[in-house]
């Protein structure tokens, strides 16, 4: 049976807590660990409009998308695109960390990223949980 882990985001390098979230929503973590299963726990992520950048990250960085018509690559800077969805930059961070394989779909659904300190998980997590990270 899968768990849920509370990580608060607050104050955390993106790339740092990408890398300690991808090994739990796989199950790497456990013992019983299996690649072609999904064996993972879900992580709850609070918090999500707080997270760091390292040096110019956050002016130099930009995400980039393409439209699907002729001339329609779109792009935004991080900054911008924290203002707007917060819990978005976090989960590009995550799934870009990810295998690129069937399994990522599903793992992708174990991730729930809330931009503030409140979340719709309170009866999954044990009372007085603690962040893992």
């Amino acid at each position: 049976k899968p768990l849920w882990h509370l990580v608060d985001a607050r104050d955390q390098i993106v790339g740092r807590l990408a890398a300690q979230i991808v090994p739990i929503l796989s199950g790497k973590h456990k013992p019983t660990y299996c690649p072609n299963y999904d064996c993972g726990d879900y992580v709850v992520i609070i918090n999500a409009k707080e997270v760091k950048f390292t040096g110019k990250k956050l002016t130099d960085k930009k995400y980039k998308w393409h439209t699907g018509y002729p001339g329609g690559i779109k792009q935004i800077s991080v900054r911008d695109y924290l203002d707007k969805k917060p819990e978005e930059v976090l989960r590009r961070a995550v799934l870009g960390m990810m295998a690129k394989n069937k399994l990522r779909s599903m793992f992708a659904r174990k991730l729930r990223i809330f931009p503030g300190n409140k979340h719709l998980h309170e009866d999954k997590l044990p009372p007085g949980t603690p962040s893992i990270i």
